[in-house]
């Protein structure tokens, strides 16, 4: 029983490991919309069966990540223009909640952690897009962690994802200026308790960033998911073989255990 707890509980855990390793893919634009992935690749890569891939693909699938076709290919979902706005739409509905209920309450220690998390996306500002554009969803995400609401936590988790995946198809270059400034403006508003106005800036912030985003159609790029997931998936840890010694030496220990029974 104990056995297959642990390997019900490892599965879960390889599971994680690439829904976090796909998921930071996509938003990081390595991954684009429509890119194929193949469970057998992605098995080679991550180092497991096709059955683990399989669930992982179908949790990214829930959260809209991924589609799943019916020749059982799975690719990177391609979500519409329309489809993008709403997305935007509903997330701001979403964090005007989180912010409603962090508006006043949080510890010094939750306001110090944001302002890190700022100063992080203002150091990665000269770097590339993808990143700084991962780290300012990680800034929303956060938040609705700090509301310790499982429901808040769990569907702005996945819409915040959901708009990422829209902006490497509805983009024009990210300003990572605007938005390290507005998260700054919201921390103050959140530290000074105005509710109305902490929620007036959210939505005006995230308003602007799907307007700043939903431009055009950007062109796939076609690389080889392997090449792609390299940096994604983690090290095999490495195996320790046992090394036979030379017959030498085999032979001096043989004696030795000779000598000494005699």
């Amino acid at each position: 029983m104990a056995r297959e707890e642990n390997r019900g509980r490892n599965a879960t855990d390889r599971v994680g490991t690439i829904c976090r390793a796909l998921r930071r893919a996509i938003i990081e634009q390595a991954l684009e919309p429509g890119a194929k992935l193949p469970e057998d690749a992605l098995g080679e890569r991550f180092g497991v069966s096709r059955t683990i891939a399989r669930h992982a693909l179908g949790q990214l699938a829930a959260e809209g990540l991924v589609e799943l076709r019916r020749n059982r290919i799975a690719v990177v979902a391609t979500p519409s223009w329309q489809e993008a706005r709403d997305a935007f739409d509903i997330r701001i509905e979403l964090e005007r909640l989180v912010v409603r209920q962090l508006a006043g309450r949080l510890s010094k220690s939750q306001v110090a952690q944001l302002h890190a998390h700022v100063d992080a996306e203002d150091g990665a500002r000269n770097g590339p897009d993808a990143v700084s554009i991962r780290l300012a969803t990680e800034f929303h995400i956060l938040l609705a962690n700090m509301t310790e609401s499982p429901i808040l936590i769990r569907y702005v988790s996945e819409i915040a994802y959901r708009c990422c995946l829209t902006l490497s198809l509805f983009t024009r270059p990210h300003s990572s200026e605007c938005a390290i400034n507005e998260h700054r403006l919201l921390i103050d508003a959140l530290a000074g308790g105005d509710a109305e106005t902490v929620m007036s800036l959210m939505h005006h912030h995230l308003d602007s960033v799907a307007n700043r985003a939903l431009v055009a159609q950007s062109r796939p790029r076609g690389r080889d998911i392997m090449d792609i997931l390299a940096p994604y998936a983690e090290p095999p840890r490495p195996v320790l073989l046992a090394v036979p010694a030379p017959a030498a030496v085999v032979r001096g220990t043989r004696r030795k255990a000779a000598a000494g029974s005699a």
